[in-house]
């Protein structure tokens, strides 16, 4: 699905919205909550989908060694204006991506699999090129978002959302576990309430902030962990001196 410089705008514009502020600050503490058992100093994670860079910019933000890609000109352009040269910015499909396998130590689809032709094939190429850990962000078809948002309006043509395939917790689960063997998989929820509700104020900040288990959240994220590093512990020195023989 193609993105212009209208998609770009407005995708950007809705993030500076009082509901679109709060949803991207109860989506960071989502993903930074999913995320808080991976290392960060010297770890290479690769963005797929990046669009303009919001989340490639918390990603690098948190410490990693962020590389980010679209198949976007005009959205990596906006990514580029935001970034810098903080992050590696590649032009690649997300089904096709041109880098070695476990290249990264982690990989992140955020918000990315509702507007691809072939989710499967994303999702395999992000296994692929990761090491240790994926993230996938999605869209929850079982919210109330999903009702304002997510379904085409008789007489009015569908918007981005609208066109989107929207996933269920258990869909996206279907989707990702014979893809990616049996590693651990969790998955976590933000944003219970309807749209009219994000915002900054109480109760509905503690309602819509709080990180559950699905399938209420309108924004959902499964961590796939592909194996577990353990911390070394120095075995004890029972003596000073070397064994005798």
């Amino acid at each position: 699905m193609a993105w212009d410089a209208t998609d770009a705008r407005r995708y950007e514009q809705w993030f500076e919205t009082a509901e679109g502020c709060f949803a991207f600050a109860q989506e960071v503490r989502l993903i930074e909550s999913m995320m808080s058992s991976w290392p960060r100093r010297g770890q290479r994670l690769l963005d797929i989908g990046c669009g303009p860079g919001i989340f490639a910019n918390v990603l690098h933000r948190d410490g990693f060694d962020v590389s980010a890609v679209d198949n976007s000109p005009v959205m990596l352009e906006a990514a580029r204006a935001r970034l810098g040269g903080a992050v590696d910015l590649h032009l690649a499909d997300a089904a096709h991506l041109p880098f070695d396998d476990k290249q990264f130590d982690y990989a992140v689809l955020l918000s990315v699999l509702e507007f691809c032709d072939d989710p499967d094939a994303v999702v395999r190429e992000a296994a692929r090129v990761s090491r240790k850990g994926l993230l996938i962000g999605f869209l929850n078809r079982y919210s109330f978002y999903y009702y304002s948002a997510g379904r085409v309006r008789p007489g009015k043509p569908p918007g981005r959302l609208a066109s989107a395939r929207w996933f269920s917790p258990w869909e996206m689960r279907a989707l990702a576990r014979p893809i990616l063997g049996s590693p651990d998989l969790a998955m976590r929820s933000v944003l219970a309430g309807p749209p009219g509700t994000w915002r900054f104020k109480f109760p509905f900040s503690q309602i819509n902030g709080l990180v559950f288990y699905p399938p209420l959240g309108a924004y959902c994220a499964l961590r796939a962990d592909f194996f577990r590093e353990r911390p070394l512990t120095p075995l004890a020195a029972f003596s000073t001196e070397p064994s005798p023989g």
